[in-house]
C-alpha cells in the first residue's frame, strides 16, 4: 500500500456547500443540480421554481447563459457535464413568464417561489426570500410610500437590480436610451439565439412589479445625471458596453468601416443595413460570430442562399488574430458558423484599410500574427509584416470588443474616475466616489457573463437596502445533512452520454432572423439528460461510532475514491487536530485508523451504504439553512 502522506480536509458548511460545484459556481448560486433532479423524477413545474427562485432572467439564461455551472459539473469529469442550460430551457420554456399562464401574475409567482423555497431542502440561494422575511420582520414600507432609486441601462444588471429592489419596498425608475427596454438583451443578442417575445415578457413581468420604464431617454442628451439624483435617493448606473471598440489603423474609419455591435442594434431594431457585397468581420469572440452569423441572414433576406455562395454576389470572412486551437468562441459558434457559410481566416491581424477613389473601403491588408499571448498567457500579440494577406471588401466590421459610452459623467465632477476613463468603485459596496451612485454589470466589474451581470445587478440592490435603511445585511449559513430512506439512483445513470441539444436544419435557420438555432429538448430527452446528474447535494456520511473497520466500503466502492489510513499518514490545518483530539482531549494514537474520500471520484451510487455491515454509512442530503439579519450598527464608509 502506498505509504505516503494524505492532505485531508475536516468537512464544514463551507465545505459541503463547495460539493455543490454547479451551485458553488453559479454567480447568483442557482441551485442547479436542485432543478435538473426534479426534471429527472419528472417535477417539471418544481423545476422551474428552483431555477427561477434567485435569476429573474431564469428564461433568458435558458437561453443564452454561458453556463459556468456546467464548467464546474463533476459529470465532466467522467464523460462530459450535465447540459443544464438546455435543462433550463427546458422548464423555463414550459413555465416561463413569456407564457400566458393561469395565475402566473407577478406577485403569485413571487409567492409561490416564497412557499417553494420555505420547503425545499437546499434554499442556499434564496436570498432574496430570506430579505423579504427580513423586511417583513422590519416593518419597511411597501412599494407605495418607499424610497425612488434611478437605474441608468435596462440590460441584465439594471433588470436585475429593478426586480429586486422592487420587491424590497423601493420604486425602480429604468432610464434606456434604446426605443425598447433590455438594453442589449434586445438588441444586442441576435435573435436566433434569444426570442424577441421572450425578453418582451420577462420585461413585462418586472414592470409588472411596479418597475417604471423611460425609453428613448439617452442621460447626458435628454436628461442629466444631476437631475436623476435630484429625484432618487439612489442612483445605479448599469449602461453596459455599447459601443464596439475599434483598432488605430489607417482607414479604420472609413466609408464602409462599422462596428458590429452597432450593426446588431440596426438589425435587431430593423433599421435599413447595406451589406451587399463581401464583408470582413474582424475578430474572434462570440460577439464576432454573431455579427458574422447576422450578416449572413441578413443578406439572405434578399437574395438566396444558393446565390449568396456565388462569388459576385459575396461573402463573409472572419479574421482573428488566433488561431483555431486559440479561438475564444465557443466550439459551437464555430461549427454553426461554418455550416452557414462563415469563411475563417486564422492568425491575421489588420494592419491598414485600403479606399477607392471615393473613400469606401475596397480592401484589407493584414499581418501575420506569429504569437497571441506571452509566456504568462497575457495579451501581447506579435506581428511578421512582412508577410501580408489583402482580402478585397466591400464592408468591415469590428468585433474585437465593447467600449461604454460615459460622457454623460463629465457633468458630475464628485464622482471621480480611474486613468481608464472608469469610475472609481468600492468593490466592496459597489459605490462610487459619490454616496448615492452605485456601478453595476461590466462598469462595476469588467465584461463578463450575462449571469455575472444579473448577480451584480443583484449585489447593488442589497447595497442600496444597506444605505437606504441604515445598516448591513449579514447572512448566516447552517448545514444540516438529513437521511434519504431507500436511497437509490437510476438504472445506468453513469453510463449515460451526453444528450445534444436537438438543433434547426442549416437549410431552416438561415430563413431568417428569428429561426431559433437550438430547438432544444422535448421531455424524453430532458429526463435522461437530467438522469446523468450524479447529485452532489447527497453526501456519504460515516459514523465513527459504529464503523468496524471491514474495508467493504473501499471493496465495492467502484471509483476507488475511498481508502482506510492509519493517522500517521493524515496531513492537515488545525481543524484536523482538532478533530483527532476529540472528545477525550488527548490526541489519537498513530495506530487507529481512519475513511478517507476523495470527493472528487465519488459518484453518489451509494454502495458502500448499501455493503456496510453495521449501517456506518449514510446517504444523506445536505439541507442549507440561510437566514438574514440586519446590523443597525454603524456602517463603515457609510
Amino acid at each position: 500500500m502506498d505509504n505516503q502522506c494524505c492532505q485531508v480536509e475536516v468537512p464544514t458548511a463551507t465545505y459541503w456547500q463547495r460539493q455543490i460545484k454547479c451551485q458553488d459556481a453559479c454567480p447568483v448560486h442557482t441551485d442547479a443540480r436542485g432543478y435538473v433532479r426534479a426534471i429527472a423524477e419528472g417535477r417539471f413545474e418544481d423545476a422551474y421554481l428552483i431555477a427561477r427562485g434567485p435569476n429573474p432572467l431564469a428564461s433568458i439564461c435558458g437561453r443564452v447563459c454561458g453556463a459556468p455551472c456546467e464548467t464546474a459539473c463533476r459529470r465532466k469529469d467522467i464523460d462530459a457535464p450535465v447540459s443544464i442550460r438546455a435543462l433550463k430551457r427546458f422548464v423555463t420554456d414550459r413555465f416561463g413568464g413569456h407564457l400566458d399562464q393561469p395565475g402566473r401574475s407577478p406577485l403569485e409567482l413571487i409567492r409561490r417561489l416564497t412557499d417553494q423555497a420555505a420547503n425545499r431542502t437546499s434554499s442556499r440561494a434564496e436570498e432574496l426570500v430570506g430579505i423579504g422575511q427580513l423586511g417583513t420582520e422590519q416593518g419597511w414600507p411597501l412599494s407605495s410610500s418607499a424610497e425612488r432609486v434611478a437605474i441608468i441601462g435596462s440590460g441584465p444588471a439594471g433588470l436585475a437590480a429593478a426586480h429586486d429592489l422592487a420587491l424590497m419596498g423601493f420604486r425602480p425608475t429604468i432610464y434606456e436610451m434604446e426605443p425598447v427596454p433590455a438594453g442589449m438583451l434586445a438588441v444586442g443578442i441576435p435573435e436566433y439565439r434569444l426570442p424577441r417575445e421572450l425578453v418582451a415578457a420577462e420585461v413585462d413581468f418586472i414592470r409588472a412589479l411596479g418597475v417604471e420604464f423611460v425609453c428613448n431617454t439617452q442621460v447626458g442628451r435628454d436628461i442629466s445625471l444631476a437631475e436623476i439624483r435630484s429625484r432618487h435617493r439612489a442612483t445605479v448606473i448599469a449602461v453596459g458596453l455599447k459601443r464596439s471598440r475599434s483598432l488605430p489603423i489607417p482607414g479604420a474609419n472609413a466609408i464602409g468601416v462599422l462596428g458590429g455591435v452597432e450593426l446588431l442594434r440596426d438589425v435587431a431594431l430593423g433599421r435599413e443595413t447595406d451589406l451587399k457585397g463581401q464583408v470582413i468581420v474582424i475578430g474572434g469572440g462570440n460577439v464576432a460570430y454573431d455579427v458574422a452569423r447576422t450578416v449572413i441572414r441578413q443578406t439572405g433576406l434578399d437574395v438566396s442562399r444558393t446565390a449568396l455562395r456565388k462569388p459576385e454576389v459575396g461573402a463573409v470572412h472572419l479574421c482573428t488574430l488566433e488561431s483555431l486551437e486559440e479561438l475564444p468562441a465557443d466550439d459551437a459558434e464555430i461549427i454553426e458558423g461554418d455550416q452557414e457559410g462563415v469563411t475563417r481566416h486564422h492568425s491575421l491581424g489588420p494592419k491598414e484599410i485600403l479606399l477607392d477613389d471615393t473613400g469606401r473601403v475596397r480592401a484589407v491588408v493584414f499581418q501575420r500574427c506569429t504569437r497571441v499571448f506571452d509566456e504568462s498567457r497575457r495579451f501581447a500579440p506579435k506581428f511578421d509584416d512582412t508577410d501580408l494577406t489583402t482580402l478585397a471588401a466591400d464592408r468591415v466590421l469590428w468585433a474585437i470588443g465593447q467600449r461604454p459610452d460615459l460622457s454623460f459623467l463629465e457633468a458630475c465632477p464628485d464622482i471621480q474616475m480611474t486613468e481608464r476613463g472608469l469610475p472609481i468603485c468600492d468593490s466592496a459596496t459597489m459605490r462610487t466616489s459619490a454616496k448615492d451612485v452605485f456601478l453595476a454589470g461590466d462598469l462595476a466589474h469588467g465584461p463578463r457573463l450575462l449571469i455575472d451581470a444579473v448577480a451584480s445587478g443583484k449585489q447593488v440592490a442589497r447595497k442600496i437596502l444597506e444605505l437606504l435603511r441604515g445598516g448591513t445585511l449579514v447572512e448566516t449559513t447552517e448545514v444540516v445533512h438529513l437521511r434519504i430512506p431507500g436511497y437509490a439512483r437510476e438504472a445506468d445513470y453513469e453510463k449515460l452520454k451526453r444528450t445534444p441539444i436537438p438543433a434547426s436544419t442549416t437549410e431552416e435557420r438561415l430563413k431568417g432572423h428569428a429561426v431559433p438555432v437550438e430547438v432544444g429538448y422535448n421531455e424524453p430527452q430532458a429526463v435522461r439528460e437530467a438522469c446523468r446528474c450524479l447529485d452532489c447535494g447527497v453526501n456519504t456520511i460515516f459514523n465513527s461510532d459504529t464503523c468496524i473497520l471491514c474495508g467493504g466500503c473501499a471493496d465495492v466502492c467502484p471509483e476507488v475514491c475511498l481508502e482506510l489510513v492509519s493517522l500517521d499518514r493524515l496531513s492537515g490545518d488545525g481543524s484536523l487536530q482538532q478533530a483527532l483530539i476529540g472528545a477525550s482531549h488527548e490526541p489519537a494514537p498513530a495506530i487507529y485508523s481512519a475513511i478517507i474520500k476523495d470527493e472528487t471520484k465519488c459518484i453518489r451510487c451509494g454502495l458502500c451504504a448499501r455493503r456496510c455491515p453495521a449501517e456506518a454509512i449514510t446517504m444523506e442530503r445536505a439541507h442549507i439553512n440561510t437566514r438574514w439579519m440586519f446590523d443597525i450598527s454603524p456602517m463603515v464608509g457609510s
